[in-house]
């Protein structure tokens, strides 16, 4: 079975940070691409970065360039996205998934129908 699980999410003032995790059991780790994903209420779903395990390579939207990291640790199946300098339109439920070898580098756009696997998603909360 395939699970994603994401934790981390909570409240942060304008300006703080969180860090969330995603921990991935059930697939080949090494050949996915793990992506975060966010969603706001009426808004729709955004990606907004996303590592590549089977080339290293790493994406993010511009609107997080500068102030959120992606990491992978192999050992652990788990992949970070630390948030930092959280403004308020980063409130939304944030989701990880899984794409089948695909290069993170030469996604162009990141977009959900490349992904096959998701998690249920944490709430993150600016407050301003």
């Amino acid at each position: 079975e395939v699970q994603l699980v994401e934790s981390g999410g909570g409240l942060v003032q304008t300006g703080g940070s969180l860090r969330l995790s995603c921990v991935v059991s059930g697939i080949a780790f090494g050949v996915y691409a793990i992506g975060w994903f966010r969603q706001a209420p009426g808004k729709e779903r955004e990606g907004v970065s996303c590592f590549s395990n089977s080339d290293g390579s790493t994406y993010y939207a511009d609107s997080v360039k500068g102030r959120f990291t992606i990491a992978s640790d192999n050992a652990k199946n788990t992949v970070y996205l630390t948030l930092n300098s959280l403004k308020p339109e980063d409130t939304a439920v944030y989701y990880c998934a899984a794409a089948y070898f695909v290069s993170a580098q030469a996604m162009g756009i990141m977009v959900a129908p490349l992904f096959d696997y998701w998690g249920q998603g944490t709430q993150v909360t600016v407050s301003s």
